[in-house]
């Protein structure tokens, strides 16, 4: 049993998988076409469906939000039952349908067309009542639906997933859409965090643990116990950084079985400490400690020792 299980598995992911690769093929001058209709749209692009196409027509409205195209998401039923005054004077439409026949969208489409909106099909039939009425046709024609009676939409919805991708992410790059407009638009979470967290809103609550390099080895120990940091930075007069003494490096000196009672910060700090710039994004700190293999990072502002930046900062967040 457990062996046909994964063998059916299998099977469906083959067949979207090639429903997929086949989609390729049918992209012609109308995809270019949508592309500009869609850009060049004062209003926003109205996005329709029924049944299982309304729920792609969703995540698709839902992707296009999110990268930059002000999309709305009218299902074809209400829309025939008054929601077809969501419809504005600029939008423009695109309705998903797999047959292109739907009782709802044969309904829909002439309303549409007597607003005079553009009106894209993403459709699998080409010879379909929606496709001869739209203006620009989507091709999603799938050879086999994964179900096994070749009936519940599965290849054909995963092809209209992928063709609503390939909308969202040439719009993304016709607009310049930024990591940093990306950003604003995920402010919540972790993948939030990732794009607009800095370095200097991770310090503001730190100790800031520092020494003089004339300083003995007791205080060097007393202000890394203290900071709590794991490690403490030496500066100059001026707060010009000269280097870091980690508890790492503490733990290496003593295992030298040297006279400690006159060492001081200058015989043990590490020169040339790794920093990072207040400014840059706390995610970057995370890649850096990860290609150096450290814990901490020196933060600098303006040339200056501004704090410490510690793995356990980036955990607290949800970074890591």
């Amino acid at each position: 049993m457990k062996n046909k299980i994964i063998a059916i598995a299998k099977k469906t992911i083959d067949l979207e998988a090639r429903s997929i690769s086949e989609l390729g093929e049918l992209l012609d001058d109308n995809f270019e076409k949508a592309i500009t209709a869609i850009n060049n749209c004062e209003g926003r692009l109205v996005v329709s469906g029924i049944g299982k196409s309304a729920i792609i027509a969703q995540k698709i409205v839902a992707t296009l939000n999110s990268t930059g195209t002000p999309s709305i998401f009218l299902h074809a039923a209400d829309a025939i039952h008054g929601d077809i005054g969501m419809v504005q004077q600029h939008d423009v439409v695109m309705i998903l349908s797999k047959s292109g026949e739907s009782p709802e969208i044969k309904i829909l489409v002439p309303l549409i067309k007597n607003f005079k909106n553009i009106l894209i099909a993403l459709c699998g039939n080409m010879q379909s009542y929606l496709s001869r009425q739209a203006d620009i046709v989507l091709n999603t024609t799938v050879t086999e639906e994964a179900c096994p009676n070749n009936l519940a939409p599965t290849s054909s919805t995963t092809a209209q997933l992928v063709m609503g991708d390939a909308l969202a992410i040439c719009l993304m790059e016709i607009k310049g859409f930024s990591t940093e407009d990306f950003a604003k638009f995920h402010p919540g979470g972790t993948l939030g965090k990732k794009l607009y967290l800095r370095v200097a809103e991770l310090i503001i609550n730190n100790e800031k643990p520092v020494v003089k390099r004339d300083s003995p080895l007791k205080d060097v120990i007393i202000e890394i116990t203290k900071m709590r940091l794991g490690a403490t930075v030496i500066v100059d007069d001026e707060q010009k950084i000269l280097g870091i003494i980690t508890d790492g490096d503490l733990r290496r000196m003593l295992e030298k079985n040297i006279s400690l009672q006159n060492l001081k910060a200058d015989d043990i700090m590490t020169l040339h400490p790794k920093t990072i710039e207040s400014s840059e994004l706390a995610v970057d700190a995370l890649d850096l400690m990860r290609k150096k293999n450290i814990t901490q990072l020196i933060v600098v502002k303006n040339g200056k020792y501004a704090g410490i930046v510690h793995l356990h900062d980036l955990v607290r967040e949800g970074i890591i």
